[in-house]
């Protein structure tokens, strides 16, 4: 008998999951607090991280470089991809399933209790909800929405900027921010100030004033804003064993290092379908002990961002950015290849002078736990 299977959460790792298992078949029940509401974030990801599902028509844009401007400038030969946040959300279908709109109060086995006093009974329960650490470190940007002819003035002549960490001075002394500048299709570019790891981070304002100064003025023509603020780390130091099985951002699926949890949420989904379909535990299967180890080295770099200043922060992605592609892989997309982690972990390291490698050591000891 195939089994009853809820996910809670219709964010893009619950509403991901939800479609793969309706399309294997399941019967599907999905609890979302706000199942109709559109999502309204700008989602990216390397292209060489999309499963082959997703729909071409849920990408609104895609360039074949990228640039990272630090003390020196790369151009990096691997295709980029942007959402379409709106088609996205469309292509995963649900309406061969159950959507059930309420919030979750409690989890006891297989009874999902929403404050309603609604009960939702099912074989296997998928929380796919944002909730994560409450104090962890953070990811905060602003960015603006502007026109093409108005991005190019800022893109040093590439396709898309993943980090120009070039600054004027003032408050940038304090901690680090980069502009993100990337297509979002129909003429129009995002142009973002990022604060990649802080604790605390940098506030909006702030950002919004970098953003500024960065440009010479904000333009005239900024069609919309975006604020982001999310955390860095899921809800417990060791994802694998919540119960029930947590899956998405939430559950270890996002990048401490970086903040990127689509790609790989969407990758997965069909690792989950295999282990339902098995009867096998979703938790093992996704989190071997390759994994396991993966994750708490992604945490010790995350250690290593937060101890570093200004300087040391742009000569440490000078050197991640001067290995080949290869080894950028491993350590960006392959959460389950602990040998690329660590020769990427290794690389970097070795192109490090004396000074910067102390300073990365020391870091590496302060592995950022959540709510801590």
């Amino acid at each position: 008998m195939t089994p009853h299977v809820a996910v809670l959460g219709a964010g893009p790792a619950g509403r991901g999951l939800a479609h793969r298992l309706l399309v294997a078949g399941f019967d599907v029940t999905v609890v979302e607090a706000h199942p109709t509401r559109p999502w309204r974030a700008t989602y990216a990801c390397w292209s060489d991280e999309l499963p082959d599902w997703v729909a071409q028509t849920a990408l609104a844009a895609q360039v074949d470089t990228v640039g990272v401007i630090g003390h020196t400038a790369t151009e990096l030969a691997r295709g980029y991809s942007v959402f379409d946040t709106v088609a996205l959300q469309r292509s995963l279908t649900l309406e061969d399933g159950h959507v059930v709109g309420g919030r979750v109060g409690e989890v006891d086995g297989g009874l999902v209790h929403l404050t309603d006093g609604t009960t939702v009974a099912a074989d296997v329960v998928v929380d796919c909800r944002g909730t994560a650490a409450r104090h962890a470190p953070r990811q905060t940007a602003f960015g603006i929405v502007v026109d093409e002819a108005t991005a190019r003035r800022h893109l040093d002549g590439g396709a898309a900027l993943l980090m120009d960490w070039r600054t004027s001075g003032g408050d940038r002394a304090l901690l680090p921010s980069f502009l993100y500048a990337i297509p979002l299709g129909d003429n129009e570019f995002l142009l973002e100030e990022t604060c990649l790891a802080g604790r605390p981070a940098l506030p909006l304002d702030v950002l919004e004033r970098r953003l500024c100064d960065r440009l010479g003025g904000l333009p005239a023509d900024v069609r919309r804003t975006e604020r982001v603020s999310f955390p860095l780390l899921a809800a417990s130091a060791r994802p694998w064993r919540q119960h029930p099985f947590r899956y998405g951002a939430a559950g270890g699926f996002l990048h401490p290092t970086t903040g990127y949890s689509v790609a790989a949420a969407l990758r997965g989904a069909d690792e989950v379908v295999a282990a339902i379909s098995a009867g096998t535990d979703p938790a093992s299967a996704l989190w071997p002990r390759a994994a396991r180890a993966v994750y708490r080295l992604r945490l010790r770099g995350l250690g290593v961002l937060l101890k570093l200043d200004a300087d040391q922060t742009l000569r440490f992605f000078d050197a991640f950015f001067a290995m080949p592609l290869s080894a950028q892989r491993g350590y960006l997309s392959d959460r389950g290849d602990l040998a690329a982690t660590l020769e990427a972990m290794a690389r970097v390291f070795a192109g490090l002078d004396m000074s910067m490698r102390t300073a990365v050591a020391r870091g590496c000891l302060g592995v950022p736990q959540p709510d801590a």
